[in-house]
């Protein structure tokens, strides 16, 4: 198995420190609104990865936080605290608008078919530990107290920037655009490990520096460590953390463990909107309530995920969660033909000098799936494959089954869907059947009903004759498993 890795920016092979188990931790969300759908797509990645995983043998000890503390509004330690503003707003306290939010992202997660990792942590059940961590580099000369904080001092790690390839001389001359102006900071891009909080601001504990709340970072770096240990084999998140967030993460983990701490860093693209961001301001921050309410599954989001790679960009329309959600019903409604479809032996063979030549089709099949996935996750690529088992010449029992076993890594409810899509197509040939029937005459439904006691009653010269004189009469009876057939000639 291949994954790309971005603090080395090209594919490695991967190789857990436990042969069995891998080691995860993912960021999650900072639960003072809705998740929208660029959100989502991140966790849809990460739900890909934890599905693969799986799929190798491997089992997972993953660890995802929920920031329930809050942060700030920018990543440079300055504007408004998130948790703060939303409880003013919604006139709530911040642990009331947290366990909202909350309930909300995971339901949200259900509705995707997106797998919870095995260990949920809230920022607020580990200020302890955070703390300890922040006097660990504190005591180690990497953290420095100004008048509103403890402060990470990135002159004292070399390494810094080498996850987003930024120049340290930079970061410390100033460059970066995202640096908050604080005269009492060593350096502009240093960051806060821990905030003194004012009197009025509502989330605040006791620490060694006076009353105040953790910095957003140092969350990530405690709660890894916690449940995970020095070392992890995997990091997840959206490229938007590249920057500042993991940039930080590393520094400060690895200041204070004095070693690597992650072994593969991961990151999700963005998910673009009509070709730009998502904004509030333009009100395209859809969340999958609004998908809903416009008459979509969310499993046509996540299959319209599925066909954009992880690592490049995706845009989002209407039209496009339209094409997604049409090829999603073409999906379990050609599911269900092979269903029905008679179970024999396939026995063509691939043609051509390619990879899978001579071999068997579904042999090619499963080794193109397999291939693709272990790929650095190329789903798009492994529904290409689904694909084109569904379109095979002839249906047969044996695709729908080979299909199905692939809903493992897919996620897409796929023998939901064609029961569904068997229930659908049974009320569509009910209700035509119904329509038929008022539009036939009631002299022929009298005859057809007469026919049928003869056959009952064994009479079956009699059929034969209401049959002909139905025929007369321009309609035809087509004995069937569900009873008569009338069709008009």
């Amino acid at each position: 198995m291949k994954i790309y890795n971005t603090l080395s920016r090209r594919k490695e092979e991967f190789v857990p420190q436990d042969p069995n188990e891998v080691k995860i931790y993912s960021c999650g969300p900072t639960v003072y609104s809705f998740a929208h759908i660029g959100n989502m797509r991140t966790y849809v990645f990460m739900d890909s990865l934890r599905r693969v995983l799986r799929h190798e043998g491997y089992t997972l000890k993953h660890v995802m936080n929920v920031t329930d503390v809050g942060h700030l509004t920018s990543d440079a330690d300055d504007g408004d605290d998130k948790m703060e503003k939303a409880a003013k707003k919604e006139q709530k306290s911040p642990y009331e608008i947290a366990d909202f939010y909350a309930k909300a992202f995971f339901k949200d997660l259900a509705r995707l078919n997106i797998d919870r990792p095995e260990i949920i942590a809230k920022a607020t059940e580990h200020i302890d530990g955070m703390i300890d961590y922040v006097v660990g580099l504190c005591d180690k000369g990497y953290g420095y107290e100004t008048s509103d904080g403890i402060y990470f001092d990135i002159a004292k790690f070399p390494g810094y920037g080498k996850l987003s390839r930024a120049r340290l001389d930079e970061q410390l001359a100033g460059g970066s655009e995202r640096v908050a102006v604080n005269d009492e900071k060593h350096n502009p891009a240093d960051f806060a490990l821990w905030k003194k909080a004012p009197k009025e601001h509502i989330m605040q504990w006791p620490s060694p520096w006076g009353m105040g709340y953790p910095g957003w970072h140092i969350e990530c770096s405690e709660m890894s460590r916690e449940y995970l240990g020095d070392l992890l084999d995997i990091h997840t998140g959206g490229v938007d953390h590249i920057p500042i967030h993991h940039e930080n993460e590393i520094a400060q983990s690895e200041a204070l463990i004095g070693k690597k701490t992650v072994n593969y860093w991961m990151h999700g693209e963005f998910l673009l909107v009509d070709g730009g961001k998502m904004s509030k301001s333009l009100g395209n921050t859809y969340t999958v309530d609004t998908l809903i309410e416009r008459g979509y599954s969310p499993l046509a989001f996540r299959y319209f995920c599925l066909n954009g790679h992880y690592r490049n960009k995706l845009n989002f329309t209407w039209a496009a969660l339209d094409a997604a959600q049409t090829a999603l019903n073409r999906l379990y409604e050609t599911l269900l033909v092979h269903k029905n479809a008679p179970d024999t032996e396939i026995t063509d063979t691939v043609p051509g000098e390619g990879r899978y030549s001579d071999m068997n089709v579904m042999d090619a099949w499963k080794k193109e799936f397999e291939y693709a996935i272990s790929d650095d996750l190329n789903i798009p690529l492994a529904m290409s494959v689904v694909w084109k088992a569904l379109r095979y010449k002839t249906p047969n029992r044996k695709i729908y089954d080979f299909v199905l076993s692939l809903d493992d890594i897919l996620g897409l409810d796929l023998e939901k869907g064609t029961a569904e899509a068997e229930l659908k197509a049974q009320e569509k040939k009910e209700e035509e059947e119904e329509e038929l029937k008022e539009t036939i005459p009631a002299e022929i439904l009298a005859l057809s009903e007469e026919r049928m006691i003869a056959k009952k009653e064994k009479r079956y010269a009699d059929a034969d004759a209401l049959r002909a004189k139905i025929a007369e009469l321009g309609y035809k009876v087509t004995d069937t498993k569900d009873g008569p057939v009338i069709t008009k000639e």
